[in-house]
């Protein structure tokens, strides 16, 4: 059985990872404290953590993915989003160990949409712009698999659950009209997991299908029984900071040919949502 190591362990991708491998070294945020804590900023202890316990896959989780937050610290998202994740290559490549990475559909402008693993690259934000660069400083060594995803969700904070939860007190909800492709994390976990097990290398995406997060709102509301009527469309939010592309949507196609199960239709990726909030009220 390989030794899994889980960077981001308590963020809405990392406690699936710890679902699918409850014996697995977890590494928090250094303000979790739910066990081993690190700032994904500091370089060595990140390094050291690593070598120490020397994985056989490393799955980096962790990011720093306010995007807003990003556009007011690049500093910050710099040393989280771009440099850690090369450090963390480096160190995995030196004790040979595979390098797991998660990135992101907004490395692209957003023009075309339907990006694939051949597309070039053009972030408009820079949050973008610091998982451009994790993305190819990984990509350098050759044990390491990144896996671009676009609308991760979960637990909390994200898009779906402020639709759910908004929609159950009765108040209208605006929805931008831009396209992404949203994934359940748990879908994300065992889609990646059947990956590792396959032992792929390079550049994979992994996302839902392709919807306006206006319809993804019309979905959820449909799926719960809840009031379609207090969707709305709308072209922007006023209070964001930085610039979102228009369509991030990935083409997982490559992914769809070597995973067997859906991991990428609206209707599974609901269904996720669905079981993680029955679970979590038991």
């Amino acid at each position: 059985m390989s030794k899994i190591m889980i960077l981001g362990a308590g963020g809405q991708l990392g406690r699936e990872f710890v679902k699918l491998y409850p014996d697995s070294v977890k590494v928090y945020h250094s303000i979790s404290k739910l066990g081993r804590s690190v700032d994904f900023a500091d370089y060595a202890t990140l390094s050291e953590i690593v070598s120490s316990e020397e994985p056989d896959v490393l799955i980096n989780a962790a990011a720093l993915a306010n995007v807003d937050l990003c556009e007011k610290n690049h500093v910050l998202a710099y040393a989280v989003n771009g440099e850690a994740p090369g450090i963390l290559a480096r160190v995995c490549n030196d004790i040979g160990a595979k390098i797991v990475h998660v990135s992101t559909d907004y490395v692209f402008d957003g023009i075309l949409g339907r990006y694939s693993e051949e597309s070039i690259p053009n972030p408009i934000n820079y949050y973008g712009l610091s998982k451009l660069i994790g993305d190819v400083q990984v990509l350098l060594y050759p044990n390491s698999l990144v896996v671009r995803t676009s609308g991760v969700f979960g637990y909390t904070k994200n898009f779906p659950m402020f639709v759910l939860d908004t929609l159950k007190e009765g108040k209208q909800v605006k929805a931008i009209h831009g396209y992404y492709s949203p994934i359940h994390a748990a879908n994300l976990a065992n889609a990646i997991s059947e990956l590792v097990v396959r032992e792929e290398k390079g550049l994979i995406n992994v996302a839902g299908e392709r919807i306006s997060r206006y319809d993804f709102a019309l979905r959820i509301a449909d799926a719960f029984s809840l009031q379609r009527s207090l969707v709305n469309k709308a072209d922007d939010v006023a209070s964001m900071m930085a610039k979102r592309p228009f369509d991030s949507s990935l083409d997982s196609t490559k992914a769809l040919s070597l995973i067997k199960k859906d991991f990428s239709s609206i209707d599974s990726n609901i269904a996720a949502m669905k079981e993680t909030l029955g679970l979590l009220r038991e």
